[in-house]
């Protein structure tokens, strides 16, 4: 059985993880046979949006204890995530992924990642582990690999940014995911085009089980 660390960012697709893309993820990593924990820094948010409206709230809040409403508790501090032990990584996406782990919504080619995030995602790298990310989640990779192929669909801004950090956009299909070998890396554009669930599923279906299949 292969273990799979999943790194949240929060709880909600403005401020934190895609809710969708994480049960998606998690529900096809035990289809296919595997297993998971998912892990989340132990940060303030950078803010929190009402989902409703989509106005900044004033109140203030913590990533780990909001990706543990997703992980029905069941969740870990980055810090303690033991790359040892795990045969694979997965980084859903949502805006957390560009706010929380880093800052690309906010700063774009001037982005920085967080040091543990970067830290644990550079250890899967050197360890030549499988990994995925989707959806908005690739803009952590060209902090991370050098000169990798990647996705998040096909808005042309957001890979020129990424193009410009030093990443290979490649356009994508929803269904569909991009391949990078030589990183064993998968990618897969999510709810950056997904209209439906069923959209998002169909990517995500295939990012999971490539991840879990490549040696």
């Amino acid at each position: 059985m292969k273990k799979v660390a999943v790194i949240l960012a929060g709880s909600g697709v403005y401020d934190g993880s895609e809710i969708n893309e994480v049960v998606l993820t998690l529900l096809h990593i035990a289809k296919n046979g595997g297993a998971y924990q998912c892990f989340a820094p132990d940060i303030e948010q950078l803010h929190t949006i009402n989902h409703l409206t989509g106005d900044v709230m004033p109140d203030k809040r913590n990533v780990l204890t909001e990706a543990a409403r997703i992980a029905r508790g069941d969740i870990k501090s980055l810090i303690d995530l033991d790359v040892a032990k795990f045969d694979a990584l997965i980084v859903p996406g949502g805006l957390g992924a560009a706010k929380n782990l880093c800052d690309f919504a906010i700063k774009g080619t001037k982005a920085n990642i967080n040091q543990d995030v970067l830290n644990t995602c550079k250890a899967f790298a050197k360890a030549k582990k499988p990994a995925g990310y989707m959806c908005i989640a690739p803009a952590l990779i060209p902090f991370i690999y050098d000169n990798a192929q990647l996705t998040i669909g096909n808005d042309v801004d957001t890979a020129q940014a990424l193009s410009t950090l030093g990443a290979k956009h490649i356009n994508c299909a929803v269904d569909d995911v991009v391949f990078d070998e030589a990183n064993k890396l998968v990618t897969t554009p999510a709810y950056m085009l997904a209209q439906s669930i069923l959209d998002a599923d169909a990517g995500i279906a295939k990012l999971v089980t490539s991840v879990l299949t490549m040696n």
